[in-house]
């Protein structure tokens, strides 16, 4: 199956949880943009801006993968920018096939000229509602809800989680925290957490991935996480047996199965959706390569795993290309994928009947012809 064309897999239907808003612009948009508000870019060539937003991703230095996001934030400031961004954020996912979209940002980070929290979540919305439109009636429908961030390393978490559920109705469904986990344990939030819980909203948190399995352990144990962001580390808590195989009772042998600790035991279990984000994974190193990432494992072992983008622009990436990079390292073919887009949207936080629609008549019909 390793022959599936990229335009094929561009056209299956496809189911996104984990794709940051400040992190998937259009290079040409940010230039335009930047000279709009006076700010300086390293580049002012469209092509040479998405390089070095890339190269910058990937060159292992933390310091240069943040400074990525402050050229993006910079131009995220206005109304004009945020509706614009949103709005083609929508249109980029819809021509990649996406029909289904959870796309995250954090309103407290686009304050800096006047706009409060309300309006910056009302014109992200507006532009979403443009782009879904326009995508519409250009025959790429996509559906997306928004999940608002707050920033785990300062104090808005209760705030922002008050926002979220103000906009419970007018397109926010959920709520996450981002930023460094290292130092910035989920339960420093925990008020916000709890909040959310009495009001029955849905949340995600950012864990396992810069950190390992205490921040996992937190985000569920105690903070009550419906998802995982990332849950990549949570491969630390699974032993791969090396050594003899075992003979089976008609003569055959296979290898031992792998060992699954208590906390990785009881995700699987509790069907906690994993967001995993390869190629993103990959640049903050996460896992060593595509070939490497313990995607390939968790789907083995059946846990609710689900493919993302995380950041488009920084990764150079897409859901198609995210795809297609798993066929290329594992194999994998249509069942995969569709697999894939089910188990997304299947941990969508939207409401039951809604994701089923979906399922039931867009993505299994479409796949069922793909699969033959």
């Amino acid at each position: 199956m390793a022959g599936i064309a990229h335009s094929d897999i561009v056209k299956a239907p496809k189911a996104l949880l984990h794709d940051h808003l400040d992190g998937g612009l259009r290079p040409a948009t940010i230039v335009e943009l930047a000279a709009a508000v006076g700010h300086e870019l390293p580049e002012t060539d469209p092509a040479r801006l998405g390089e070095w937003f890339v190269a910058a991703a990937d060159s292992g230095s933390l310091e240069r993968y943040l400074e990525t996001f402050a050229h993006t934030v910079a131009v995220m400031q206005t109304v004009e920018g945020l509706h614009r961004v949103a709005k083609e954020c929508a249109l980029d996912l819809a021509a990649d096939g996406v029909v289904y979209a959870e796309v995250r940002y954090a309103p407290e980070q686009h304050l800096e000229r006047g706009l409060t929290l309300d309006q910056v979540v009302e014109t992200v919305e507006a532009g979403f509602r443009e782009g879904c439109a326009e995508a519409a009636a250009a025959g790429t429908p996509i559906r997306i809800g928004t999940l608002l961030t707050a920033m785990r390393h300062a104090a808005r978490s209760q705030e922002i989680a008050e926002l979220s559920v103000r906009f419970r109705d007018a397109g926010v469904v959920g709520f996450d925290i981002a930023g460094a986990e290292a130092g910035f344990p989920p339960t420093r939030h925990l008020d916000a957490f709890e909040y959310l819980q009495r009001e029955n909203f849905h949340f995600t948190i950012h864990a396992g991935e810069a950190f390992g399995l205490p921040s996992i352990w937190e985000a569920i144990q105690w903070c009550g996480a419906d998802r995982l962001g990332h849950g990549v580390r949570l491969i630390d808590d699974i032993t791969v047996v090396d050594g003899p195989s075992t003979v089976t009772a008609t003569g055959g042998t296979h290898a031992a199965p792998p060992v699954l600790g208590r906390l990785a035991a009881y995700v699987r279990d509790k069907r906690i959706p994993l967001e995993l984000c390869p190629s993103s994974n990959v640049q903050t190193g996460a896992a060593e390569s595509i070939s490497a990432h313990p995607i390939k494992l968790l789907h083995d072992l059946r846990f609710r795993v689900t493919v993302n983008t995380d950041n488009r622009l920084m990764s150079g990436t897409s859901m198609s290309r995210e795809m297609s990079l798993l066929i290329e390292a594992f194999g994998w073919g249509w069942a995969e994928l569709q697999w894939l887009t089910i188990n997304a949207m299947k941990s969508a936080f939207i409401p039951y009947d809604e994701r089923l629609v979906l399922i039931n008549e867009v993505i299994k019909p479409a796949y069922a012809k793909l699969i033959g």
